[in-house]
């Protein structure tokens, strides 16, 4: 067996393609669509050519599907902090909650948490170090740092409506 192998095909008006040879040489494709939806194929083992499976899911379908492939709380990525007793989440702001369009400055999150915003994702862009004047909208996901209750607690304050 060898290594998973991914490609990407730009799909001119449509998005990009990205294909999947896994070690076991099956092939999967997902086609990110430009305006948000992504269609996810799976192809036969005895024909990697012959589509066996293609969903279509929505861009929020698909959001949490890749929760489910890889939580926030898995991500090697985003911070390895076990040996520290701190953990780092994401937590989405909705558009209902009271903070929405409110400055970063109210919450008064380290204060009442210990916890601290260390950076915001907008759409396809990050803010790192976002400063207290700093307007959150509905949306935004925040990464969060703290201990686990105090994350847990930041969750919780950030979730009102």
């Amino acid at each position: 067996m060898g290594a998973p192998r991914l490609s990407s095909t730009p799909l001119p008006g449509i998005g990009v393609r990205y294909d999947l040879t896994t070690r076991e040489n099956r092939r999967l494709s997902v086609v990110a669509h430009r305006d948000g939806p992504r269609t996810i194929s799976a192809y036969r083992e005895d024909d990697p050519d012959a589509c066996a499976l293609s969903v279509r899911l929505t861009a929020e379908e698909a959001a949490t599907l890749i929760d489910a492939l890889m939580p926030a709380h898995h991500n090697p990525n985003l911070l390895s902090t076990t040996g520290l007793g701190l953990v780092a989440e994401r937590i989405e702001l909705t558009a209902t909650s009271r903070w929405n369009g409110r400055l970063l400055g109210e919450t008064r999150m380290r204060t009442e948490t210990g916890a601290s915003i260390v950076a915001v994702l907008r759409r396809a862009e990050a803010i790192p170090s976002p400063t207290p004047g700093f307007r959150l909208a509905g949306g935004d996901t925040l990464i969060v740092i703290g201990t686990r209750e105090g994350v847990e607690t930041a969750a919780a304050i950030l979730g009102r409506e």
